[in-house]
């Protein structure tokens, strides 16, 4: 049998039924059976996805090979095993609850064959809600720069990658991660490639949210978290030297991995994780956070990140706390310098609650109150100073400001128009003076990266969601709170799995607590 030019690596662990569908996707790739392969890899799934492979490869004789294997504990060990088992010029890997366009493949392939690339990324689109950072896709570009574009901030491996170069430099998945080991191992080869491309022209890769979402990423806690990015920060630290390109892509590990983990969630963690994530932090800061790094996060990253360090762990709890459940703290003026007087100013060295020029800062804002007001999402909202703009992601919203209360009405009308079939996440930002999309944060911008400050909504009550129709489809759409306390608009196309889905939620009896 001729050698194929791509092979697809499925690592598998629980995931019926979206497998069925994943496996449906590769079946119908235009590129044909003739052109590609697939090795599924099953790490010791007990829900029949094992199973489900074995039917599947009896249906399609030569063009699946199915590995069975105990569970390692992550998708490091069965992609690993994919790439050995793999064939072909290049090595294309997904997720065994997503899927793909059915074009996907055979544009890959023939992109990278008519750049020359080693790396080729195809639009990534976000399922059930899925928040997929999308300015990486925003044109189609045959030589990207690593160092010089918002791909350190989508270093999933959902991408075409030649097998030659992760030969040539010994590029693996990390064992030793239980989740995030996709970051290095793209890393790696995005650091190696004589060239990257991208793709803006399809729909190629549908990143699915399940529904009760039961993988380990989902499920990993803040101890986990925490040695995933540490390990994730040595890794960059000995692959790339110090000086800005380092620098160009820690500073995406610190506002979104590193920030994630100071997010108000952790007021909820046993004190014995609280203290775990505090010197995990504190001494990550201590070893790669430099000053052209924090100078391009936001004022509430900053100012976690720095009480991390230089404080205790009841200081940290304090700032979040004051965020989470108080509101904007006031400023004040010491020595020149603006400082935010959180708990713990005049205690705490003033350089960790300096927001002398961070024009995000005066953009922070609580919303109080929701009301639906036919097709428009009224917010009401306290904080800011001086002109404030508002959006969700792209759209702008309408601000007026009486006193002290802001009200922003957001167009849903608009909300739903700009989704896809498969929905959107947006996160509802604001920013000092006129709207600028470039800095909204979402889809452009991490949650903390400086230009914009996320709307907080933490002690607001949620309205009812509203369903609204969009051609032959019917989409519900609702503000949500995610762990952090920041506000996002939420439209989800109501499938008859998703009914389902709530309806079994809320039929579920309550859990019982026991002793332990």
């Amino acid at each position: 049998m001729s050698s194929p030019d791509v092979t697809v690596v499925v690592a598998v662990y629980n995931t019926m039924p979206y497998l069925t569908e994943c496996l449906t996707s590769l079946a119908e790739q235009s590129i044909g059976p003739d052109r590609m392969r697939i090795v599924a890899v099953d790490d010791g799934s007990t829900d029949g996805s094992g199973a489900e492979l074995d039917r599947f490869a009896r249906r399609h004789p030569g063009l699946c090979t199915v590995i069975h294997q105990a569970n390692s504990g992550g998708p490091a060990a069965p992609f690993n095993r994919g790439i050995e088992a793999a064939t072909g010029r290049y090595v294309f890997f997904v997720g065994a609850d997503d899927r793909l366009g059915r074009q996907a493949l055979e544009r890959l392939v023939d992109a990278a064959d008519r750049y020359h690339a080693d790396v080729v990324l195809g639009r990534v689109v976000g399922v059930n809600s899925r928040h997929i950072y999308q300015d990486i896709y925003a044109r189609t570009e045959p030589d990207l720069d690593l160092f010089d574009s918002p791909l350190p901030r989508s270093l999933a491996n959902t991408k075409l990658f030649r097998r030659e170069l992760l030969e040539r430099h010994a590029i693996r998945y990390p064992q030793d991660m239980r989740i995030g080991s996709d970051l290095p191992f793209t890393l790696a080869a995005c650091f190696h490639a004589r060239r990257i491309s991208v793709l803006a022209d399809y729909d190629y890769y549908f990143a699915v949210r399940r529904f009760s979402a039961t993988n380990i990423t989902y499920l990993s806690r803040h101890v986990l978290r925490v040695q995933t990015v540490e390990k994730v920060l040595a890794f960059v630290a000995d692959l790339i030297e110090p000086g800005e390109r380092r620098d160009a892509i820690l500073v995406h590990r610190f506002d979104h991995e590193v920030a994630r983990l100071l997010e108000d969630d952790l007021l909820r963690q046993d004190r014995e994780t609280q203290h775990r994530v505090r010197e995990g932090v504190a001494a990550m800061v201590a070893a790669h956070l430099t000053d052209r790094i924090a100078e391009r996060l936001n004022a509430e990253t900053r100012i976690r990140l720095a009480v991390a360090r230089h404080g205790g762990l009841d200081d940290l709890l304090a700032v979040i706390r004051q965020d989470a459940s108080e509101g904007v703290p006031p400023t004040v003026t010491r020595n020149g310098r603006r400082c935010a007087a959180y708990p713990g100013f005049g205690r705490l060295p003033d350089e960790c609650f300096d927001v002398t020029g961070s024009a995000d800062w005066d953009a922070k804002l609580n919303a109080t109150a929701f009301a639906w007001s036919g097709d428009h999402l009224v917010i009401t909202a306290t904080g800011g100073h001086g002109p404030v703009s508002v959006s969700a992601e792209e759209i702008p919203a309408e601000v007026t400001r009486a006193g002290d209360l802001l009200r922003i009405t957001i167009d849903t009308a608009e909300l739903l128009a700009r989704s896809g079939t498969c929905g959107h996440r947006r996160i509802v930002s604001a920013q000092p003076g006129p709207f600028d999309p470039a800095r909204a944060l979402g889809a452009r911008m991490a949650t903390g990266a400086a230009g914009a400050a996320a709307v907080r909504a933490a002690r607001a009550g949620m309205p009812k969601p509203i369903v609204r129709r969009r051609g032959g489809r019917l989409f519900a759409i609702t503000p949500v709170v995610d762990e952090s306390g920041r506000l996002m608009l939420s439209v989800v196309p109501l499938t008859a799995r998703r009914i389902l889905a709530r309806l079994r939620r809320r039929s579920a009896p309550p859990a019982v607590a026991t002793a332990g």
